[in-house]
């Protein structure tokens, strides 16, 4: 079993391990859910010990259910949810508070206040990011004032922040590593994504101390050694990536002009832009793709906080569904006759609007509205979403001709809604044969660093296509549709 690599994806609502063999293929599989707290309306957090155990749970898991002795694996890949955020302490180890997850909109009020003070353009030129609670820089600020003690002991130098890939390796390696990855550092709205460091100023800006900040690390890079007692054997952590730019490498999206979204809790589109850190004039993000060997590929990124989630909230919110599943039947079987909209501002809305007080609507209901009609809404704001995302990129990236959109995450598996997305976007979306690209793609970053997976040119070649979903609906039904969606968006907008 030469070339065996774990990868980690340790996202939102569970924790996933897969084995992958030389060839790509998947040996073995671990999954673990883990709870969701939900303290006060907008507020999400994680249990940082669940975040750890349940991970260590699913690679034991994968790799008995591989039958690869651990022994036997090259290396490790770590890929995760990104913005969530951690604080703990230095000696001990122990959190100071729950992870604060990325869909947290507790720091609304802090981000309104700091554009009044005219700082997000200096936010915006040096991150590329916006003042949104989205991000980690808030959160830690928030942590540093709201926990009694905190911030005395951070600037003491007795706390660390790191997102949720820096808690995974400073555990995996006893405490040895204090790292992250660019890509992940990119997303905390202080770290200078032009020159490749955290940046005092902005600090400065939210009150973090910088003896709190991991050190910044290649994608693929000596992240440590993940001790015996883990999971058998001492293994190498050669790889690391936000779980959206992971997919972006999973999706074999090396050339600039490429697009990749993921539909998992979230909807992510991140376009590669090459080594140019193209500035978006339609509020999308300029963000780190990767940093291979030293060089930083950019990509421009559309953020929608909620796609499978709204799936979920038909499932335990309104408990018209068992399973996901179901929700692609019940869609067929819609009435064609009702045009039902709903906009998923569970908690806010994302790029491009970035209204962080907008919460959910439904639009356009009737006495015979059901079940039938409600799974269909919700399937068809994934790909409303994604219009928004994919029409703002062409105006950015000034585009000729169709856009191909390689897909990715849970709900690609939904024939019906891989085919409405094709149909709202009148472009094709392709849909590979490996569908678990997140973790592929931070597979890939650990296994070329050990010099046990090929280089980048073969890895592209190696992408398969499973199915090309074609337009099949005119473009007039299209533009009638779209119409009613920016309504509905126009309605839901709280300003």
């Amino acid at each position: 079993m030469a070339g065996a690599v774990l990868a980690i994806d340790q996202g939102t609502t569970s924790s996933r391990a897969i084995v992958f063999g030389s060839d790509f293929s998947i040996l073995g599989v671990g999954q673990q859910e883990f709870t969701q707290h939900f303290p006060k309306s907008g507020w999400v957090e994680h249990n940082p010990s669940d975040l750890l155990t349940s991970t260590l749970a699913v690679c034991k898991e994968a790799l008995s259910s591989s039958g690869v002795a651990a022994t036997n694996i090259a290396a490790i890949g770590i890929t995760n949810q990104r913005e969530t955020t951690l604080v703990w302490d230095r000696q001990t180890g122990e959190p100071v508070y729950n992870a604060i997850v990325w869909q947290d909109r507790r720091t609304s009020e802090f981000c309104a206040s700091l554009r009044s003070k005219g700082l997000e353009a200096e936010f915006t030129k040096k991150t590329g990011l916006l003042l949104d609670p989205y991000f980690s820089g808030t959160k830690i600020a928030w942590i540093l004032d709201n926990v009694e003690g905190a911030r005395a002991r951070a600037e003491r130098g007795d706390l660390l922040f790191g997102t949720v890939d820096t808690w995974l390796i400073w555990n995996l390696t006893g405490r040895k590593r204090f790292v992250t990855d660019t890509t992940n550092a990119s997303r905390t709205l202080i770290y200078n994504i032009h020159e490749n460091a955290w940046d005092e100023c902005l600090c400065g800006h939210l009150g973090i101390p910088t003896s709190m900040l991991p050190e910044v690390l290649d994608s693929a890079d000596e992240f440590g050694v993940a001790e015996q007692e883990h999971l058998g054997a001492a293994l190498p952590i050669l790889g690391v990536a936000g779980d959206q730019q992971a997919a972006t490498v999973g999706q074999a999206c090396f050339e600039p002009g490429m697009v990749k979204s993921t539909y998992g809790t979230g909807c992510f589109a991140i376009m590669n832009t090459g080594t140019n850190a193209v500035a978006s004039n339609n509020r999308l993000l300029t963000t780190i793709a990767y940093r291979l060997n030293g060089q930083t590929t950019y990509a421009l990124e559309g953020s929608i906080f909620v796609a499978g989630a709204a799936v979920q909230w038909l499932r335990d919110g309104l408990g018209i569904i068992e399973s996901a599943g179901e929700t692609q039947e019940l869609a067929e079987q819609a009435d064609p006759n009702q045009e039902v909209y709903l906009v998923p501002a569970f908690v806010g809305l994302g790029a491009p609007y970035w209204d962080a007080d907008a919460r959910g609507a439904l639009f356009g209901l009737t006495r015979n509205t059901g079940p039938k009609e409600l799974a269909q809404a919700t399937l068809r704001s994934v790909g409303y979403q994604t219009y928004d995302l994919v029409e703002a990129m062409k105006k950015d990236w000034s585009a000729e001709g169709s856009t191909v959109l390689r897909v990715d995450g849970g709900m690609t598996a939904s024939d019906w809604t891989m085919q409405f997305l094709a149909d709202i976007l009148q472009a094709p979306v392709d849909r590979p044969e490996v569908l678990e690209t997140t973790a592929l793609g931070a597979a890939w970053l650990a296994g070329s660093r050990a010099g046990v997976w090929p280089d980048q040119e073969e890895f592209a070649k190696a992408w398969k296509l499973q199915h090309r979903f074609e337009a099949r609906m005119s473009a007039e039904n299209c533009t009638q549709l779209v119409a009613g969606w920016k309504d509905a968006i126009r309605r839901t907008r709280s300003s």
